[in-house]
């Protein structure tokens, strides 16, 4: 028998005063304008934080005290985060004094290692530049053979082991990391070791020693790479950048660890997390596997559903005002650090009527879950694809798929860059 559907998440509340019973008038404007924690926890996995809500109504530009210590504002509103994404007067440069990095270790080693991400124009549209041509929608869409033979290999492995198995480094992350590595010509021996690279390295709760760390092993092996392809290149997307960048001067040697390094990271990391997390609510939700088993060209859909939805690269876009920006009436100061909320702004009922709905025929699903503007995610495209396939496949191949834990027994990643699940024990 399947797991029940669970509860609909509870509608978001306003924030109440110590003390303050439930129902009683708003907390003094004193206390309104009193920064928050952020980042807020879940309290659904498959939905935003609670307080998102009441952020959008009462306080779409407010401020916040990030875990470092340091103060920041966020943005809730979907016009808003795209207005703010797309203004040129913002920057990425980690560099800049407030930053609103979420840990000490992201802050001092970022600075340091310039991850194209956090850097601005010209940086940042050369390094784009370098990679757009391998992540273009033909070649991905190219692909797909390669990336269904991943999927079903991995498959036959996790069902002749028997169950139970942890979904996530079985299933979530063996794909994800192989088709990342497939893409660069990495071998796949250890996948394991990136992941536990990005587990580090995207915790909030890393120094800068720890992150260092967990970053130079990656970088070893990268270097490795590049030093035989140097000698030997193939036709893979590392060879591609070490003979037309590296060899050519238009990138540096650290400049090239830095950009694959990201690239694996942020690649493996949300496609992982997105597999786990779709498998999860598929398994809570046996009527929405039932609709997509019953019509498959339902998928690159669902999939875009589900990436809204989940939203799990929520506060990524981290930015600095480079001069003062008007937003919904508020003004964020020159030099100020500032978020465009990305699971804020697509569950906005003013762009997506009954957001927490999951609908796999919603239409003008013109979410922001992969960003939006220069920064927007060059790999969305392959991201995609993984998810089509893995779950496509996944639905199809083992329907008697459940939790061989209570749901309660499910850890959740709620430290991490991105949101997630770290165990998953699952059966047939």
């Amino acid at each position: 028998m399947n797991p029940p559907t669970p509860p609909t998440p509870p509608t978001a509340v306003p924030v109440r005063g110590p003390g303050e019973p439930a129902g009683s008038a708003a907390a003094p404007a004193a206390d309104a304008a009193r920064p928050q924690g952020f980042p807020m926890r879940r309290g659904c996995p498959f939905s935003p934080p609670e307080d998102y809500a009441r952020l959008r109504t009462e306080e779409p530009v407010a401020r916040v005290t990030l875990p470092t210590g340091r103060e920041a504002w966020v943005v809730s509103r979907y016009e808003d985060v795209r207005e703010l994404l797309a203004d040129p007067r913002i920057s990425a440069d980690i560099r800049r004094p407030n930053f609103p990095a979420l840990g000490e270790g992201e802050q001092e080693v970022g600075a340091r290692l310039r991850p194209f991400i956090r850097t601005d124009a010209p940086e940042h549209t050369r390094y784009r530049r370098m990679l757009l041509p391998e992540f273009t929608v033909r070649r991905i869409r190219a692909m797909r053979p390669a990336v269904q033979a991943i999927v079903d290999g991995l498959l036959d492995s996790m069902l002749a082991s028997g169950g139970p198995v942890d979904f996530v480094p079985v299933y979530a992350n063996a794909v994800s990391t192989s088709v990342i590595c497939e893409l660069l010509g990495i071998p796949k021996e250890n996948l394991e070791f990136f992941r536990d690279v990005t587990r580090v390295s995207g915790s909030r709760a890393s120094t800068a020693e720890q992150v260092a760390e967990a970053l130079g092993g990656l970088f070893a092996l990268i270097s490795d790479l590049v030093a035989r392809r140097q000698e030997e290149p193939g036709d893979d997307l590392l060879s591609k950048l070490v003979t037309g960048h590296l060899r050519t001067g238009n990138v540096t040697l650290p400049e090239l660890l830095s950009t694959v390094g990201i690239t694996i990271n942020a690649g493996r990391e949300t496609s992982t997390n997105m597999i786990a997390l779709s498998a999860l609510l598929l398994i809570q939700r046996p009527d929405l596997a039932d609709e997509l088993r019953a019509d498959p060209s339902l998928m690159p859909a669902a999939v875009d559903e589900l990436l809204r939805v989940m939203s799990i690269a929520d506060s990524i876009p981290l930015r600095v005002a480079a001069q003062d920006i008007e937003i919904s009436g508020a003004v964020v100061p020159a030099d100020d650090g500032v978020i465009g909320l990305l699971a804020a702004a697509n569950h906005d009922p003013e762009q997506f009527p009954d957001p927490d709905r999951v609908d796999f025929h919603r239409a003008d699903n013109h979410h922001v879950a992969f960003g939006y503007g220069v920064h927007q995610c060059i790999g969305q495209h392959l991201a995609r694809l993984e998810l089509e396939v893995a779950l496509e496949t996944l639905i199809r191949r083992v329907p008697t798929l459940r939790l061989a834990v209570p749901y309660e027994e499910v850890e959740f990643k709620h430290d991490s860059a991105t949101f997630g699940i770290e165990r998953l024990p699952v059966t047939w």
